[in-house]
């Protein structure tokens, strides 16, 4: 384990593979920790650097209370990087990951080797329905939507042919911490970047899985329309979390993106 502090919040983080490699910065979604990118780690130990971290609220980092701002998540990505040496970067990002990456690509523009983006959007959702999943965990914790959430994420084959692993993900929202979670639901609820991300100059990669009822392949497309250099791919037989249901197939697709871009 590996710890750093960044404005006075202490981030948990996993640095793999060779130095002076291309980095990838994997940004984690809502009520997850940086366990999920294990899968494509996997894959590019060798080839890449691979940063990995729980973004504030999740996992084994700073959980404070109140609501986080979207510049806060991205305040503290800056500032890891900077920690660590790494001065350009690949993110890649998945729903909330997705927002942090788009709005650090509107931030820090030079920093940038590519973008991908998964399953996100530049707007999640409305107020209300951010302010009664808030209302909700502060009153009864993470088991008061846990179960709601977490069939929304993924596709239904899943959920019956891998069982176990389905039970152990449940595991991980529900130890989510509750400040965590609420706070970076304000992140959603306070974000719109729709008539920002236009600005975005990289040429990106959207990914988005078929199944998913979170981020559904029509919003993310539309996200994917708003930006000059993206190209929008649908993963088959995944939901909202592909790295996780289809990591070959992102994995896949992800190469096929880092050689259009020269990164290997």
């Amino acid at each position: 384990m590996a710890f750093v502090r960044v404005a006075g919040q202490l981030l948990h983080y996993r640095l793999d593979g060779p130095p002076g490699a291309p980095a990838l910065a994997f940004l984690n979604s809502l009520g997850t920790d940086h366990r999920i990118w294990d899968a494509l780690a996997e894959r590019w130990s060798g080839r890449f650097r691979l940063l990995r971290y729980d973004k504030r609220g999740h996992g084994l980092s700073d959980a404070p209370d109140g609501d986080y701002s979207l510049d806060d998540h991205v305040r503290d990505l800056s500032g890891l990087l900077s920690a660590l040496g790494i001065e350009r970067v690949v993110p890649v990002g998945v729903s909330v990951g997705g927002l942090i990456a788009q709005a650090f690509a509107l931030a820090e523009p030079d920093r940038l080797s590519g973008l991908v983006l998964m399953d996100t959007a530049a707007r999640f959702g409305d107020e209300a329905s951010w302010t009664t999943r808030i209302d909700a965990v502060r009153a009864g914790g993470m088991a008061a939507i846990s179960r709601t959430v977490i069939e929304r994420w993924f596709d239904e084959s899943y959920r019956t042919s891998h069982a176990d692993d389905f039970a152990g993900w449940l595991n991980m929202l529900e130890r989510t911490p509750a400040a965590g979670y609420a706070g970076t639901c304000a992140t959603l609820r306070d974000t719109d970047l729709t008539d920002r991300v236009g600005r975005i100059r990289m040429k990106t990669l959207v990914l988005a899985g078929e199944a998913d009822r979170s981020t559904p392949p029509e919003l993310v497309r539309k996200t994917a329309e708003l930006l000059p250099y993206a190209r929008f791919e649908l993963i088959a037989g995944a939901g909202h979390l592909p790295n996780i249901e289809a990591a070959d197939a992102v994995a896949s697709a992800l190469d096929r993106y880092f050689t259009e871009i020269g990164l290997v």
